[in-house]
């Protein structure tokens, strides 16, 4: 049972190079049942990064959504973008290990997926262990307190 509220949508971005990752991943989405917001791009035509983080990390932020996903080709840009907003914990994830530190240890609430370093069916896996992952609390929350400015 995942620890997000599943009632809420799940806010998914990408720019040009996570495009087709992307896709894969709205396509679990859809086959699970979950509710989920596309925040675009909608192409593979060259785009900014920015302009695709902001809303999603927004989104979370303000409790529109459970939780979110963001690609690029490295996940740098659209990890950076995304935590420059207050109480969101965007963390970027190249394997399933990662995924679950990252919402153990972190309480991540942004996988952010590096779309041309991870092989197909990867990226499905990540996000099924970042979303079925609790955070552990304790020792970890005195820290994750410490994370805001």
């Amino acid at each position: 049972m995942s620890p997000f509220n599943l009632k809420l949508p799940i806010a998914i971005g990408c720019d040009h190079a996570g495009f087709d990752c992307k896709e894969d991943l709205i396509s679990l989405l859809e086959g699970e049942g979950l509710l989920f917001k596309d925040f675009g791009t909608y192409t593979k035509d060259s785009v900014d990064y920015p302009d695709f983080a902001h809303p999603v990390a927004e989104a979370v932020e303000k409790g529109e959504a459970a939780f979110g996903i963001l690609l690029c080709g490295s996940a740098n840009g659209v990890a950076i973008s995304a935590n420059k907003h207050q109480r969101i914990r965007a963390a970027i994830c190249w394997g399933e290990e990662l995924a679950e530190l990252a919402r153990k240890h972190n309480d991540a609430n942004i996988i952010c997926i590096p779309a041309r370093f991870v092989r197909d069916g990867d990226a499905e896996k990540m996000l099924d262990v970042f979303m079925n992952t609790v955070f552990e609390g304790g020792r970890h929350q005195d820290r994750v307190n410490k994370i805001a400015c």
